[in-house]
């Protein structure tokens, strides 16, 4: 029964996970053939740290389930969001310090990453009621 109450949702995050992972693959590979390599491998980069970060937040969000466990979910959604943002910040450190990178493919790709994630759950809605 608890599970059924979560089961939407962690399918939800899935399907997010694989459309954000689907478009930055996409829009990697459009870059490799569009501008460069270097740009290719910049915008891989970019939104791969979206989406490390976001799985990482969404694994810890549906980490616990039921209404015993209020305490437990908002600790972990908050945990799971605070560890979003410090993986975000390393991985930029990581990346801007050690790897020669594209600045804008690096960004827009981030960006675009960061937009499926604010409007992508619209085309999952379902209106059948």
């Amino acid at each position: 029964m608890v599970s059924a109450l979560v089961r939407p949702g962690r399918q939800l995050a899935k399907r997010l996970l694989l459309l954000q992972s689907g478009v930055v693959l996409t829009t990697a590979i459009m870059a490799v053939f569009a501008v460069s390599v270097d740009w290719g491998i910049s915008a891989l980069i970019g939104g791969g740290i979206f989406v490390i970060a976001n799985t990482v937040f969404a694994t810890c969000a549906f980490l616990f389930s039921g209404a015993r466990k209020a305490r437990l979910i908002m600790a972990s959604f908050y945990g799971g969001e605070v560890l979003k943002i410090l993986i975000t910040v390393i991985l930029f450190a990581v990346v801007y310090l050690y790897v020669e990178v594209e600045l804008v493919p690096l960004k827009l790709t981030y960006l675009l990453a960061l937009g499926i994630n604010i409007f992508g759950p619209v085309l999952f809605i379902n209106n059948n009621k």
